[in-house]
């Protein structure tokens, strides 16, 4: 990206904040990202329409309100549009002509809410239905929150529409990745805004491209690409920075990240056919089915509970270890999930809490049924803390590969958790951070007080506890103390004590006051 596009990226950022925190009133940033992320996901759906049919109707020299006003050609376009794009959005309720009426005074909500309901019509019974079923769902119209009459709600609304039509959302090649990337930018805006509640949606920059790095390292095509626990989509689509992924699939639990995880899916630039997002609890529900993905990515919601049913012990996902992870603690059987889901040369990159490393009772034995039976652990990273929204514990990254290339002998640990640059509210993994990690993990040997490669007699040792300090000694020695230096100076401050008091003691008799000390030779 040159950097007068960068320049301009950035300037759109700024102003798509601005705008967000000056239209939302009242509002908690976190309900009203849902407003402000569906009218720009309208922006872009209304747009990509018009320069579709510009395309479609060129060599006919018509435009597309002339086609819709003929039946015959009506009947194309929408055929042509929903086989392409999966969607079609009428003339009457374009972008621009909503941008129109803002501009006469004459909009209101409920025109809106028409547009949106005619855009959903446009897809049932076409392929692309269940990626659109009820994708607007969460930008409720008639919420209070956005004022208590329709017309104070149609006034926010009709705001919204004018502030994106004055921001210039770029250069014709570029657009989509400039309006894609502007759209993660406000995600990570309102995910820092949202505390604890960001967790359930958004994965840091920095994390998210390590996990990214290392699940595409070596490489070049991804025929199928998921993450079990979804959120946004954005920790899932930044893995074609590093590889061409053919076909994402996810699962979320949240209706409303669900929603978001399609739109964003959309937004930037993934065809309906090539994505599948599901909406349910990954663990109760597996909506993946039989299927076996080369690349995992995960960053699941920490020691979250889950009801650890006996009857998971038939779950093909489970039934091997002997044990299910605690009904307090789901970390292993989402790391469970995503092993039963590589094929034959998969590779899956998950956050945890460190408490994986370590924890006895059931969670030992899942740990140890992964290392010495399935031998898929191939690395374990700690990281810093403080690098997610919402909470400031240390996580660590489980690096877990079905075929481990030579490397079935030994398990690499890497201790970055002291390569950091520190924010105000959260501390920041930086890029060269990121490629320290990297490098160390593809040279895969020992690095003083950064990283080991522990064989599998160490492990079995240390009765399969992961603990890093177990493996990367980081102490650092104090500095050794010159006794004979340390006497001298208590000499030297002993004597200029003395000489102080020796001075002072005439004031204290010329005031008729006892002098507090002895002095030598008085």
């Amino acid at each position: 990206m040159d950097n007068s596009i960068q320049a301009h990226q950035k300037e759109l950022c700024n102003k798509l904040w601005a705008m967000a925190n000056a239209l939302r009133g009242n509002m908690e940033a976190y309900e009203f990202k849902n407003y402000i992320l569906g009218m720009i996901f309208y922006y872009y759906l209304s747009d990509r329409t018009e320069k579709y049919m510009a395309n479609l109707l060129k060599d006919d020299g018509i435009s597309y309100e002339d086609a819709w006003a003929d039946e015959e050609y009506k009947e194309a376009v929408v055929e042509e549009a929903l086989r392409d794009l999966g969607f079609i959005i009428e003339p009457q309720f374009l972008f621009r002509k909503m941008v129109k009426m803002v501009e006469n005074r004459s909009f209101d909500i409920e025109f809106l809410q028409k547009a949106i309901n005619a855009l959903m019509e446009s897809t049932l019974g076409n392929d692309s239905q269940e990626d659109f079923d009820g994708l607007f769902s969460d930008m409720q119209l008639d919420s209070t929150k956005l004022g208590h009459t329709v017309k104070d709600r149609s006034a926010v609304m009709a705001k919204i529409i004018a502030a994106l039509d004055e921001i210039n959302f770029g250069v014709e090649d570029t657009k989509i990745d400039v309006l894609g990337n502007a759209y993660e930018y406000l995600i990570g805006q309102f995910a820092a805004t949202a505390g604890k509640k960001a967790g359930e949606f958004y994965t840091p920059s920095g994390p998210a491209e390590l996990l990214c790095r290392l699940a595409c390292l070596g490489l070049t095509d991804v025929k199928d690409a998921a993450d079990p626990t979804c959120g946004s989509g954005s920790l899932l689509l930044r893995l074609k920075n590093y590889a061409n992924v053919r076909n994402y699939y996810g699962q979320e639990l949240t209706s409303t990240t669900y929603n978001l995880a399609r739109m964003n899916m959309i937004l930037r630039g993934i065809p309906y056919r090539n994505f599948n997002i599901y909406n349910g609890d990954t663990l109760e529900h597996d909506y993946f089915g039989d299927m076996k993905f080369r690349v995992q990515v995960a960053n699941p919601p920490y020691s979250a509970k889950w009801s650890g049913d006996l009857s998971f012990m038939e779950d093909p996902r489970f039934n091997e270890y002997g044990k299910l992870a605690p009904k307090s603690k789901a970390d292993f059987a989402f790391v469970q999930h995503m092993v039963h889901h590589m094929d034959e040369d998969g590779r899956a990159v998950v956050l945890l809490p460190h408490g994986v490393l370590f924890r006895g009772a059931a969670e030992e034995v899942i740990r140890k049924h992964l290392i010495q039976k399935l031998n898929v652990l191939d690395a374990v990273i700690g990281l810093p803390a403080n690098l997610f929204f919402g909470t400031g514990i240390p996580v660590c990254v489980l690096v877990l590969k079905r075929e481990r290339n030579g490397n079935s002998d030994n398990i690499l640990f890497i201790d970055a958790s002291n390569d950091f640059e520190a924010g105000k509210n959260q501390n920041i993994l930086r890029e060269c951070d990121i490629d320290k990690i990297v490098e160390t993990y593809e040279r895969r040997e020992d690095v003083d007080k950064y990283a080991h490669v522990a064989t599998m007699q160490e492990i079995e040792e240390n009765g399969f506890n992961l603990n890093i300090p177990r493996y990367v000694d980081t102490f650092e020695p104090e500095e050794e103390i010159d006794l004979n230096e340390v006497a001298a100076e208590i000499r030297k401050l002993q004597s200029e004590i003395k000489d102080i008091d020796a001075e002072l003691k005439p004031f204290f008799d010329e005031l008729g006051l006892d002098f507090p000390f002895e002095v030598e030779g008085k």
